[in-house]
């Protein structure tokens, strides 16, 4: 009689159904990359107990420029509001470090060169808005993809620096700016 498969030194069908371990190189890869996302998960979670970026508050209007236009008003705020006035939204995600590191620093930065809410103190920034927005630096690039309705097109940027610079012509801040 013939001796049974196992005996002949034939693989066992429960061994033939198992997959083959990963070659060595594959195994330190994965474990590689194991280790490298939670370690990042780990600087992740650490990085929340940091305290900046997470005053959100908004400071109270004082004064707002005597606006060429009601539109003119409407396009500053849709496109200029969330860091050059005291009227920030603030969403969800800048409370979320270090992506709230980078909102508050960019808030931070353009209350300090233009604030719309302080109108009654100097303005730095003033003379040099209409400027940047018919250049197309302001709103910056990086801003209009999270926030796509403060996106400009040619005419609603032509508009907004004509209205920004009659403005500035009809109601200047103190020092100029």
């Amino acid at each position: 009689m013939a001796e049974p498969l196992r005996a002949q030194g034939a693989p066992s069908v429960r061994r033939a159904l198992e997959p083959a371990p990963p070659p060595p190189g594959r195994r330190r890869v994965r474990r590689w990359l194991l280790r490298a996302l939670v370690g990042g998960l780990l600087l992740l979670a650490l990085a929340q107990a940091v305290p900046y970026g997470r005053s959100h508050a908004n400071p109270p209007v004082r004064a707002e420029p005597r606006w060429s236009s009601t539109a003119t008003r409407a396009l500053a705020q849709r496109a200029c509001f969330d860091c050059h006035s005291n009227l920030t939204t603030w969403p969800a995600y800048a409370s979320v470090a270090p992506v709230s590191w980078l909102v508050q620093r960019d808030v931070d930065g353009g209350r300090s060169a233009l604030n719309f809410s302080e109108w009654n103190l100097p303005q730095d920034g003033a003379g040099d808005a209409a400027e940047a927005v018919a250049g197309g630096s302001m709103p910056p690039w990086y801003y209009t993809i999270m926030h796509p309705k403060a996106k400009l097109s040619g005419a609603d940027r032509q508009a907004l620096a004509a209205g920004l610079a009659a403005t500035l012509r009809s109601s200047a801040p103190p020092g100029g700016g």
